[in-house]
């Protein structure tokens, strides 16, 4: 008898961890142009549509790989998002994490706190100027620990990337990098405004 995988639902259907949305939604909608717009066919709207719809499945299932990695690790998500920023260049200083993050300098001091404890990460003064503490990756730990989780998805994109041709794969990272820069953009809009609180929401 097979051993049933871990997840999967009883009586062969859907995995319990699937995430249940439609195929259309009403939220889609305001992606395409209004009916009759010059330039927008039918077909087009369906695209724009199918557009929004695949950046926000995306956007919503890298949150949930991040929790369910974070907590193969046993860290915390925000400690695991810190710790991938600082795979990007290897060290960054406590302050430039807080602003990466948005994080309060008292929380990047916590998750510091927490990575060191775990080995993910070690921190020193800069010698340039004492006052700044520069966070290090350790590289090894973080391979061996949090890469080898990921490692099975990677390579799930590698194959996935050898159906392109080189022009294809251009244009998709140029995409990416399109990508990359509209939500810089928008996530410096939201950090211009203060947060919405209880007190504005009675």
């Amino acid at each position: 008898m097979s051993e049933q995988p871990s997840g999967a639902a009883p009586g062969g259907g859907e995995p319990d961890y699937q995430v249940p949305w439609a195929h259309e939604t009403s939220w889609e909608a305001p992606w395409a142009a209004p009916t009759g717009t010059p330039g927008w066919s039918d077909e087009r709207r369906v695209l724009a549509m199918a557009f929004a719809l695949a950046v926000r499945k995306t956007g919503s299932l890298f949150n949930l790989m991040g929790q369910a990695a974070a907590d193969r690790v046993g860290i915390n998500a925000t400690d695991l998002n810190c710790l991938n920023l600082l795979s990007f260049s290897g060290a960054l200083t406590a302050g430039e994490l807080a602003r990466a993050t948005g994080l309060t300098t008292a929380s990047i001091t916590g998750v510091v706190d927490r990575l060191e404890s775990a080995g993910f990460v070690h921190r020193e003064r800069d010698s340039s100027d004492r006052r700044r503490v520069v966070v290090t990756i350790v590289i090894e730990k973080a391979l061996t620990e949090v890469a080898t989780i990921f490692a099975p998805m990677v390579a799930d994109w590698q194959q996935l990337a050898e159906r392109y041709s080189d022009d294809e794969l251009r244009l998709i990272v140029e995409f990416y990098d399109q990508m990359e820069q509209v939500i810089r953009k928008h996530l410096a809009r939201l950090r211009e405004r203060p947060a919405v609180t209880d007190e504005d929401n009675p």
